[in-house]
C-alpha cells in the first residue's frame, strides 16, 4: 500500500505512483461506488477524489495560521507525509508498515530533485511546472508519467538493496591498474576525439565515465568543466540504471567465472545454516512472493485500465538520442544551478554503460536567465520584509545591476517570438511602475510583477531548453556516427576485462582482507562527505553468490541490520549527536562523524546542528546535507582551512569487548583512506 501524489493548490493531479495494491484498493473503493452500467471511473480522478480533502485542507492551513501539516497517521495506521514546494504539494503515503516517515520524506525530496534534474528552471515557476508534469496531450502525459514513475521505482530499489544509495554516496571499483589506464583512455583518446570531431554540433563532452552497474570505474572531466555535484552524479545513475537496468543475476558471469576471476576461489567461507525463526521465515516467504509473478483474476473494467496503462509503455530508449539534464555548475562568481546539459547513456555490454555530459552551445543564456531571475527574487523577498530600509535598498540596487543587461538579453532574443515578445511587454511595464517620475517606485505593488517577470524569463528558459527542436530544424547533437566509435572505442578498451568487471561489481571489496587485523568485524561502511564517495565490502544476498556472510537467511538478516543502523544513525545526527554507540542482541555497532584537514589532522569536535523533524533528509541526493550545512556550520571556527567530513559504522560481534571494538575502529578510519591502498578514492 504505497503512493506518492504530486497535486496543484486547486487538487488537480499533476503526477501519480502507487503500486498495484494501492491502485486495486482505489479502484475497487471507486467501482462499488458507481452505478451499475457506468465504467470504472478515470483512475486519475478518483485520485483527485480520494486526496481533495487533504490537499484543500492544507491550503486553508497555509490561508489561515500560514502554517501546514507534515505528517499524520490515521486509524487504519496509515502514514502520509506532506510536503508544500511553492505551489505544488506532495504526498507520500504507506499503508503496509514497510516505510517510515524519514523514507517517505525521502521519496518526496528524491522526486523533487528528479523533477529538477528533467525540467530545470522551470520548477521555479509553478503555473509552467503545471503545464510540465501534466501536458493537455493524455498520451505524452501518460508517457511522462510512466518515465517518472519507473525513476521512482529504480530508486526505491537501489536504495533497498545497494550501499552506495543507502548512504547516498558513490562506490569506485578498486582495482588502481585498471582505473588509472581506462582514465587515462577517456582524458586521451575519447574525449579528445569527440571535442575534436566536426560532427559534435556544437557541443563539448565536459564529463566522461563508465559505469558497471551502479559502481565507477573511471571518471574524467576536461579541464573547462566544474565539478560534477554528488547529487548530480547519483541522480544520473539513478536515470542510467532506468535507462538499461542491471539484471545482475543474468549480467554476471556463472559461479565458475566467480571464483576464478575474483580472486578469491581458494577461499572457502561455512556458516551453518540457523533454524528459521517465525519472522525468518515469514521474511523469506515474503522474498520469494515478492520475486514471483502474480497472476490474478481482475474485474473486466479494471483489466481495461490496465490494458490502457500498458499501451502507454514508454518506449526503449534509443541510445542516440541524448537526455536533456539540468545540472549545478560553478562559475567564477558562485554557483549556477540546474543549467543544461546532454546526458548521452551507451550501453556497452548488460551491465557496463559509457555516460557522456556535454555542455551545449546556447548554454550562456541559462546562465544568463539565473542572474535575472536570483536579482527578481531578492528585490521580491525584500520587498515582503517591507518598502522601506536598507532590505528595499538592497533589493532595488540588484535590479540596478541586471537592468542594462536584461535590455540588452531581451534584444538580442529578437521580436519574433510570442516569448520574448511577452517577455519585453511585462519587462516595459516593470520599468514604467519602477523608474518612471510619478510612478509608484519600489513598494509592494511591484511584488506581482517581480512574479510576472520571474514567469516569462522561465518561459524563455523552458522554450530554448526544453521545447523539441521542429522537423526542419537541425539537431543540436552528436551525431550518431560519432556515438557509435565512442561506443566502439569504449568496447575494445573493455573487451578483455569484461567479465572481471561484472565479477568485481558484485565482491568489490571483501571481508576476507580485513579480518586478520580486525578479528570479529562483521560490516562497515565508510563514506569521504567531501568527495561523497563511499567504501564497505560487498553485502550479497543472492542464491548464486556465495560471501564471507554466506547466502540466503543469514546475509539478508546481516543486510537488514546494516540497513536499520544507518536508518538509526540518522536520526540521531538529526538530533545533534556524531558518535552512536549501540548493542543488539549479538552484534555490537558503533558510528562516528568527524573532521579533518587536508593533511589528514583530526580536527576537534564540535557541535553539530540540530534539525527540526520535517527538514530535508539527511543525505546527499536529494539535498546535501553534509556540504550545505553540517561544512558550512563547522568550517565557521575554520577560518582558511579545508575540512574534510567522514563517517564511519562499523558491526561487530557483541562478544568482542568494548575496547577492542574502538581501537579497531580507529585503526581501520586511518587504514581506509590510505594511498597505498586505494589511490584513486
Amino acid at each position: 500500500m504505497k503512493c506518492l501524489l504530486i497535486a496543484s493548490e486547486s487538487a488537480e493531479v499533476l503526477f501519480h505512483w502507487t503500486d498495484p495494491e494501492f491502485q486495486q484498493n482505489i479502484q475497487r473503493q471507486y467501482g462499488e461506488s458507481q452505478e451499475e452500467g457506468q465504467g470504472l471511473p478515470a483512475f486519475e480522478d478518483s485520485m483527485s477524489t480520494l486526496f481533495a480533502p487533504i490537499i484543500i485542507s492544507c491550503s486553508t492551513m497555509v490561508d489561515r495560521l500560514s502554517d501546514n501539516y507534515t505528517s499524520f497517521t490515521t486509524e487504519n495506521n496509515h502514514i502520509y507525509v506532506l510536503h508544500q514546494f511553492d505551489e505544488c504539494l506532495y504526498i507520500a503515503v504507506n499503508g503496509d508498515g514497510e516505510e517510515g516517515e524519514d523514507i517517505l520524506r525521502r521519496k518526496i525530496y528524491v522526486m523533487k530533485k528528479m523533477v529538477e534534474v528533467m525540467f530545470g528552471m522551470v520548477t521555479l515557476s509553478s503555473q509552467l511546472l503545471r503545464r510540465e508534469l501534466r501536458p493537455q496531450d493524455t498520451e505524452q502525459r501518460g508517457r511522462l508519467w510512466k518515465h517518472l514513475q519507473s525513476l521512482l521505482e529504480t530508486y526505491s530499489h537501489l536504495r533497498e538493496n545497494d550501499q552506495s544509495f543507502l548512504v547516498e554516496a558513490v562506490e569506485r571499483l578498486i582495482h588502481p591498474t585498471l582505473c588509472e589506464q581506462c582514465i587515462e583512455f577517456l582524458e586521451r583518446r575519447l574525449v579528445q576525439q569527440l571535442n575534436s570531431s566536426a560532427e559534435r554540433a556544437g557541443e563539448e563532452v565536459l564529463h566522461a565515465f563508465i559505469l558497471v552497474h551502479t559502481k565507477l570505474l573511471a571518471f574524467y572531466s576536461s579541464r573547462n568543466a566544474s565539478t560534477l555535484a554528488t547529487s548530480d552524479l547519483l541522480a544520473i545513475i539513478i536515470m542510467a540504471q532506468n535507462m538499461y537496468p542491471s539484471n545482475e543475476d543474468l549480467d554476471d558471469p556463472s559461479p565458475e567465472d566467480v571464483e576464478s576471476t575474483s580472486g578469491s576461489g581458494h577461499e572457502s567461507f561455512y556458516t551453518p545454516e540457523p533454524s528459521p525463526t517465525d519472522r525468518d521465515s515469514s521474511s523469506s516467504d515474503k522474498a520469494e512472493r515478492e520475486s514471483l509473478p502474480m497472476f490474478e483474476f481482475m474485474d473486466p473494467d479494471v483489466q481495461m485500465a490496465e490494458d490502457s496503462l500498458q499501451a502507454l509503455e514508454v518506449p526503449p530508449p534509443d541510445p542516440s538520442t541524448p537526455r536533456r539534464v539540468f545540472l549545478e555548475i560553478s562559475g567564477k562568481d558562485g554557483l549556477y544551478p540546474m543549467m543544461p546539459h546532454s546526458m548521452y547513456c551507451l550501453p556497452l555490454w548488460p551491465g557496463i554503460t559509457l555516460v557522456l555530459l556535454t555542455k551545449i552551445p546556447t548554454n550562456a543564456v541559462a546562465m544568463s536567465v539565473y542572474k535575472f531571475l536570483e536579482a527578481f527574487a531578492k528585490l521580491e523577498k525584500c520587498l515582503h520584509e517591507g518598502p522601506e530600509g536598507s532590505a528595499a535598498t538592497r533589493g532595488q540596487l540588484a535590479i540596478n545591476d541586471i537592468r542594462s543587461k536584461l535590455d540588452k538579453f531581451i534584444k538580442a532574443l529578437g521580436p519574433s517570438e510570442l516569448q520574448s515578445a511577452q517577455l519585453l511587454n511585462v519587462w516595459t511595464e516593470f520599468k514604467n511602475r519602477a523608474y518612471a517620475r510619478g510612478g509608484p517606485g519600489f513598494n509592494k505593488d511591484l511584488i506581482p510583477w517581480c512574479k510576472n517577470m520571474k514567469t516569462q524569463l522561465c518561459g524563455i528558459y523552458r522554450q530554448c531548453f526544453l521545447i523539441d527542436p521542429g522537423p526542419g530544424d537541425i539537431p543540436q547533437r552528436l551525431s550518431q556516427g560519432l556515438q557509435e566509435r565512442a561506443q566502439t572505442m569504449a568496447q575494445e578498451k573493455l573487451m578483455d576485462w569484461r567479465d572481471f568487471l561484472l565479477v568485481k561489481s558484485k565482491r568489490n571489496i571483501t571481508m576476507v582482507s580485513y579480518l586478520e587485523d580486525f578479528p570479529g568485524l562483521i560490516h562497515f561502511i565508510c563514506v569521504d562527505r567531501s568527495t561523497g564517495q563511499m567504501i564497505a565490502p560487498s553485502l550479497s544476498i543472492t542464491e548464486r553468490t556465495t560471501s564471507e556472510l554466506g547466502k540466503g537467511p543469514v546475509a539478508r538478516f546481516i543486510k537488514n541490520k546494516v540497513w536499520n543502523l544507518v536508518s538509526t544513525t540518522r536520526r540521531f545526527l538529526r538530533k545533534g549527536y556524531s558518535t552512536v554507540t549501540l548493542r543488539d542482541g549479538d552484534f555490537y555497532f558503533c558510528y562516528f562523524l568527524w573532521f579533518e584537514n587536508e593533511t589528514g589532522y583530526k580536527l576537534e569536535a564540535g557541535d553539530t546542528p540540530i534539525l527540526p523533524d520535517d527538514s530535508a533528509p539527511i543525505g546527499m541526493l536529494a539535498w546535501d546535507y553534509y556540504s550545505r550545512k553540517l561544512l558550512r556550520y563547522y568550517s565557521k571556527n575554520h577560518q582558511g582551512e579545508v575540512v574534510r567530513c567522514y563517517e564511519l559504522l562499523t558491526v561487530h560481534l557483541g562478544v568482542i569487548p568494548t575496547e577492542i571494538i574502538l581501537q579497531h575502529c580507529r585503526q581501520l578510519a586511518s587504514k581506509l583512506w590510505e594511498p597505498s591502498r586505494n589511490p584513486l578514492l
